[in-house]
């Protein structure tokens, strides 16, 4: 056997070791690449999962609030009902409501046992509607008068309307605070 040839047989014996014992090494380096990748996959499977579940879950939420305060505003609503209901339960307890009660056919039927209503605030049996009517030329307390909004047809609210009455009713009995009222002795000098 020629020296080449022995070269050649050790050359090739010690390739096929290490062949045989690179190869085990690279096989498991790819298998731990393969699960690797595997195993990422799987994490951003589920991570994806995850994030689709929490959107949901925040929309979820986000139309819950919502609902809830639709809900507070309801019950707001409701609360302020029956707070005007109770309000108009003490009116009508303390016959401040009554002319609500009674038609206008009826009113000389109830008018020994009504009391002065929030209308007939003197008792002297005329409303201050009448008494603006009056003053401003109307028989009728209702004409003029838009009872959803409480204005006159003037555009005065009830209460300006109120007002103007009484600066009247002042001004015919000389005024609120006029001076003829005053005692001498209380007058500045």
């Amino acid at each position: 056997m020629s020296t080449g040839l022995i070269v050649a047989l050790v050359v090739l014996a010690l390739l096929l070791v290490a062949f045989l014992v690179v190869l085990p090494r690279m096989r498991a380096s790819a298998k731990r690449k393969k699960a690797e990748r595997e195993l990422q996959s799987r994490r951003e499977q589920v991570a994806g999962e995850h994030r689709d579940r929490a959107s949901e879950r925040d929309r979820q939420a986000e139309m819950a609030e919502q609902k809830a305060r639709i809900a507070q505003q309801q019950a707001e609503k409701e609360r302020a009902e029956a707070q005007l209901q109770n309000e108009r339960a003490s009116m009508h307890e303390r016959g401040m409501a009554d002319d609500e009660l009674i038609a206008d056919d009826e009113r000389d039927r109830f008018a020994d046992v009504t009391g002065p209503s929030a209308a007939d605030r003197d008792g002297d049996g005329s409303t201050m509607d009448d008494r603006a009517g009056a003053a401003m030329g109307r028989d009728d307390d209702r004409d003029g008068v838009d009872d959803r909004r409480g204005t006159t047809a003037e555009g005065r609210t009830d209460y300006e309307q109120g007002r103007l009455d009484e600066r009247r009713d002042d001004e015919r009995q000389g005024g609120r605070f006029s001076r003829e009222e005053t005692p001498d002795r209380d007058r500045v000098q």
